[in-house]
């Protein structure tokens, strides 16, 4: 998979100290994005699903959970889905973050897309838009973004915000 960097420690990329995944590649170009840099599928550095689950089981008494963020880490959904799946079996919760809103992945019926959000114990979905920008929103750029409990979601079959007292 193809990522634009890895921070090992993080408290502002979801609840808890975190690890962070910055994938590589992003179609949406949000205007004033934090990480330009992610948007050419090209750029970035190569790496394979069983280097990044080495780096986090080095590190998986230390963390809450590992974080997708971009990029657009649903462009490379079967690979962190494998990541998922490996962080939680290990105890770990798993954030995304995505530029698509929940129901545009739904939708879409892409069985990689959609493995991915399940994989999710949290989903912050939507595209950063800049006149929306709010500071101390906890986790989120931009007031448009939703934190959403994907299992409460699926149990409920209604979208599902996780209460942020940050």
């Amino acid at each position: 998979m193809r990522l634009s960097g890895i921070t090992s420690e993080s408290i502002v990329d979801g609840p808890g100290l975190r690890y962070v995944i910055f994938t590589q590649g992003c179609p949406h170009g949000c205007i004033e994005c934090q990480n330009p840099d992610s948007w050419d599928v090209n750029a970035g550095e190569e790496f394979t699903v069983k280097q990044i689950i080495r780096l986090i089981k080095k590190l998986k008494k230390t963390i809450q959970g590992i974080t997708f963020s971009g990029g657009e880490p649903f462009l490379q959904a079967a690979e962190l889905t494998l990541v998922a799946d490996a962080a939680r079996n290990i105890g770990l919760d798993v954030v995304t973050y995505t530029g698509y809103t929940y129901e545009q992945i739904i939708a879409d019926n892409n069985s990689g897309k959609t493995a991915l959000l399940y994989a999710s114990d949290i989903l912050i979905d939507g595209r950063y838009m800049y006149k929306l920008k709010t500071a101390g929103l906890p986790f989120r750029g931009s007031s448009n973004q939703r934190m959403i409990d994907i299992k409460e979601t699926m149990k409920q079959n209604r979208i599902v915000l996780v209460a942020c007292n940050n």
